[in-house]
Parts: structure tokens; sequence; C-alpha cells
């Protein structure tokens, strides 16, 4: 199997296995319990708390484990907008967020009173840090918006957004999410003057089930849910120590190889964006200034599921979009936010790139994408 859906999620590596396998061998007390198989799960937490506190250059204690992004993101703009709506109620945020901020978002501007700015990238897909900036006043309670997108791999300026916001208000709050960002491109979380990130731990090759809110020191922010004491309050219930400590091991061993693996994403994106050229029956979709990770194409006057399950039959894993986009909302409607037609963006298919992925992986889809159009074409 040929797989290239690493922005839905990533093969976890070995050292990841290897701590789940613990967990559930012989570290499985409850963290929380005072006995000694309690101490060795709690222990096993700690550190990796630590290991992805020094993956984002920041204290430990602004680590805060979730089971995965999505609650994360949803605790932090609960949390934002209830330190500051009594005093400020506007929110701004981009128009292409991934759905765990545009829906609380959204239901906070229609059940809570917030007024909420979206701001859209130029024609090219490409956003405008003057946008987001003119957009804040003194009535900005936070500002979200993503360090890379999920769809077509588009960087936005973060680190010279947040930098001019908060020097122009300090007291608005600044959240990133970085999900498609860490341990993939280099960053630190003060650079970004980011007060709170989210990221997740199957995004990059540990499992499913532990996301991390980054929380800046003295930001004093409600929790979404009450009911215990985990996670000093801010995320109650007993903490997932399989998918915590797997995250923790998969940021340790992988980490000292950040800036090889996105050189080699580069040298795989450049190759494969040649050949796609190449085609005239393609359209890239994707910047060339996005995140080498992600390519977003289309397949001309092929839906985008009939290609990709044409791939498929190949044992060639492909995505028409995000995970969490998928179900009763099934149009592309990040793809026409970020400036692609709508006919394109009911054609477009994403590859995302891993440290898994070699060049012949490519070059097979290529020859799939040729075949697939033939045949499909001819039927239609």
């Amino acid at each position: 199997m040929i797989y290239l859906d690493n922005a839905s999620t990533t093969r976890p590596c070995e050292a990841a296995v290897k701590a789940v396998m613990r967990t559930l061998t012989d570290d499985w007390g409850n963290p929380s319990s005072l006995h000694k198989a309690g101490l060795a799960a709690e222990l096993l937490t700690v550190d990796a708390r630590r290991n992805i506190a020094g993956a984002l250059t920041a204290a430990p204690e602004c680590i805060y484990f979730t089971s995965g992004a999505t609650e994360a993101n949803n605790t932090l703009i609960r949390g934002m907008w209830e330190c500051s709506f009594k005093r400020r109620r506007k929110i701004v945020i981009s128009d292409a967020e991934h759905p765990s901020v545009e829906e609380p978002v959204r239901f906070l501007e229609e059940n809570c009173g917030a007024e909420v700015i979206r701001i859209s990238p130029a024609k090219n897909g490409i956003f405008d840090a003057d946008d987001f900036i003119m957009a804040c006043d003194e009535n900005t309670a936070f500002i979200s918006a993503m360090l890379i997108n999920n769809e077509t791999g588009t960087i936005l300026p973060i680190k010279k957004i947040f930098t001019a916001v908060k020097k122009l208000y300090p007291d608005i709050i600044t959240h990133t999410d970085a999900v498609q960002g860490f341990l993939k491109h280099k960053f630190k979380a003060a650079d970004l003057a980011a007060d709170c990130l989210t990221i997740s731990g199957h995004k990059i090759h540990a499992v499913k089930g532990a996301g991390v809110m980054y929380i800046k020191k003295g930001l004093s922010l409600k929790p979404l849910m009450q009911g215990g004491g985990q996670e000093r309050g801010m995320r109650p219930g007993t903490e997932s120590v399989p998918a915590i400590y797997a995250f923790g091991e998969a940021v340790k061993a992988l980490k000292p190889t950040v800036e090889t693996a996105l050189s080699n994403a580069q040298l795989l994106n450049k190759n494969f964006r040649k050949k796609l050229q190449t085609l005239d029956f393609i359209t890239i979709n994707s910047p060339e200034e996005a995140s080498p990770y992600i390519i977003n194409f289309s397949v001309k006057n092929i839906r985008s599921e009939i290609m990709l399950h044409f791939l498929e039959a190949k044992e060639i894993c492909v995505s028409s979009g995000s995970a969490c986009a998928t179900g009763s909302n099934k149009s592309n409607k990040p793809l026409t936010k970020l400036g692609v037609s709508p006919k394109n963006a009911d054609e477009a298919l994403r590859i995302s790139l891993s440290r898994t992925t070699v060049p012949g992986d490519l070059e097979v889809l290529i020859s799939a994408l040729k075949e697939g159009y033939q045949n499909l074409q001819k039927k239609g």
C-alpha cells in the first residue's frame, strides 16, 4: 500500500508503538493514584510533558493534555471567550480554519453575541497579515489563525500577525492551530507571539488519542469541562497515558531530524510538482509557497471521489479533503475560500507527505493518475 494521506493521520513510529506497549503491559496504572502503580504512570506523563515542552521551547507547566486537537481547540476557544466577553466581544479568525475552530466560533457568534470577523485570502490563496491586524481593535477578545492550512498547505504569516497585534493591543489573546506545522517546520511558541497553541500526536507519528494545549504562563482560562483536577483543572478526566507517553516518545525520537525531514519533503514536493505540471489535465491548487508536506491538485472533469476510489483500488491512499470535513458536508468549501473555483474544488485531491514517503510512491501515483484519467474519461 502507498499511503499519501498523512495530513489526516500518520503511521506510528517505532518509539510510539513501544511506548504504548509499555503502558499496556507494565506501567498501566492511573496517574492520579497515590500508590506505586499510579506514580509509575504519572512519571510517564511528566516525561512526555517535558519532551513536548522542549520541542516548543516552552515550560512544561504550559503544556496541557487533551484527547486530541479538536478538544484542545474547543477548550481554548471557549476559554478565551469566557475570560474576555464581558469587556470585548469581537473575534478575528481566518476564513479557512479547521472545523474545530470555525464551528465553536460560529456557536459563539450565533448564541453568545460574538462579532466574528473572518479574513479571506487573496485570489491566489495567500493571506495578507495586514488584513488581520486592521480587523483588530480594543473590542477584540481573541484572534485565531492556523499556522498551516490542512487543505492546501498554505502557510499563514502568524508571527507577523500576532507580533503586530500584541504591540497594538496587548490584551488580545492570540491562538494558532499548529497541528500541520508541529515537528514538520521549526518554530517556538514564544517566537510566534502565541498565547495559546494546539498540536496533535497522531499527526506526527504518535497515536490517536492525545492532543496538547499550550497556554502561556500567566494566562488564566476557564476549562470547558468540570469533574476532576487532572491537568491542573484544565482538562478533567483520567489521562490516556498510552497516547500521551507515545506522543512524548515520538517527539523525542523525531525532533532531532525536523530539518532533514523538511529538506526531504521539499525535494519530493518540487519533483512531484514538476511532473504534475507536465499533465495538461492537472491544475495545482496549493501555492508555490505552501508547506511542502501538502499538495492539493484537481483532475480535469473527474470528481474527487471517483478518482480517489480508482486510486484506492490500486492501493494508493489519497484524500479529497480534511477527514474532519466529511459526512453530511461533502462539498469542499474550504478550497473555494482559498481561491479555488467550485469546479476545481469538486475535482480536487490532496496528497500529504511524511517521513515515510519515498520518491517511488509519487512515481506510482503519477502513473496511476494518467491511467485513471484515460479510463475514467472513456467511461464518462
